[in-house]
């Protein structure tokens, strides 16, 4: 019988917990880090959720990230924050560093807060959602582990740097960009090799930062856009500019001097960046026009038919919609063998399949 099958939003967010208390995490941030996991397989990008458990897991073992402290706020003014996230899991630091964020916005109109010391995070859109929800224009940047292969390159120097901006619009309407600053994000590459399907020519390059179609022979990430004849020397620049806001600004690990990935030979000290922005400081009407731009987006022809245009956020949200129709969320069978191999080897109960 395949393993195939749904898993409710409660049960995985219940066998999250169990895997990082079991792991060594306490319980608060065993739950930050199910409410990130869950969000992003429930929105669809399965590179992030599940998918990344067992990292998370091993750095609390290898005590490499630790969970008896809590960030901390080294220095502040009206509209910004300094923060040192002590080790401890990413999405404990982030969720901290955008609540201070909204905080500052909705006392200054603006909060930029960046951290030092922080962790992999997550899907960087859950961050801007998180200031979204409450009227506000949210966005967040990570560095990470140098993945990505530079134009002109042939050894990985930077990392995926993701972009994420969240916008409110009428009526539960949104904006919601969340994306890296490479073709995809290394766990697509995963995702196929766990599945034993090829990837497409340009999400990853071989030792020599030739484009390869084998998940298991990409050594880097190739930058958005693919090759230089493809611009992608503007992905290359995008990464640059998140570096900026996050690793310099922060006073953190930076490009080729972050650790490699999924390594615990020491500290990641990765360097975030969150932002929260009050739309009523600025013109009235924020909302309004957003939707009238969304709608007129929507609206126009497409290109091909049995498609729709799209606005950043519709894919996710028609995925969640899906999810709720089905009762949960559905996975692959290797996915869900990982699952239970997982929980076999922290002697925990699996997650219930439906």
């Amino acid at each position: 019988m395949s393993a195939e099958g749904r898993i409710a939003l409660a049960e995985m967010h219940a066998f999250v917990i169990r895997c990082m208390t079991k792991a060594g995490a306490k319980t608060s941030h065993s739950s930050a880090l199910a409410d990130l996991l869950v969000a992003a397989d429930y929105r669809g990008h399965y590179s992030h959720g599940l998918n990344r458990l067992d990292m998370y897991v091993k750095d609390i073992q290898a005590g490499i990230t630790v969970s008896d402290k809590e960030p901390e706020i080294l220095k502040e003014t009206a509209a910004t924050a300094y923060v040192d996230g002590n080790n401890v899991l990413g999405p404990v630091v982030g969720k901290y560093c955008i609540d201070v964020a909204i905080r500052k916005a909705k006392d200054a109109g603006i909060g930029w807060v960046t951290a030092k010391g922080s962790n992999h995070f997550g899907i960087a859109g859950w961050y801007a959602m998180r200031a979204m929800e409450q009227g506000l224009i949210g966005m967040a940047f990570t560095n990470t582990s140098p993945l990505m292969v530079p134009t002109r390159a042939k050894k990985s120097t930077l990392g995926t740097n993701p972009i994420a901006c969240a916008a409110p619009a009428n009526n539960g309407d949104s904006f919601v960009l969340d994306m890296a600053t490479t073709a995809v994000a290394l766990g697509k590459l995963e995702l196929n090799e766990r599945k034993g399907l090829e990837i497409p020519i340009g999400w990853g390059c071989d030792t020599d930062g030739k484009a390869t179609p084998d998940p298991s022979k990409a050594s880097g990430l190739m930058p958005l856009g693919g090759t230089e004849e493809c611009s992608g020397y503007k992905g290359y620049g995008l990464a640059m500019m998140v570096e900026i806001f996050c690793g310099i600004l922060a006073g953190a690990d930076f490009g080729p001097n972050i650790r490699r990935w999924k390594t615990t030979e020491r500290e990641a000290n990765l360097g975030q960046c969150f932002v929260a922005i009050d739309p009523s400081a600025f013109a009235p009407g924020f909302s309004d026009r957003l939707s009238q731009l969304n709608d007129s987006l929507r609206n126009l022809e497409p290109s091909e038919e049995q498609s729709k245009v799209l606005v950043a956020g519709d894919p996710e949200r028609k995925h969640m919609e899906k999810c709720d129709q089905q009762g949960g969320i559905l996975y692959h069978e290797n996915q869900i063998k990982y699952a239970r191999d997982l929980a076999t080897k922290l002697d925990i109960e699996p997650p219930q399949v439906i």
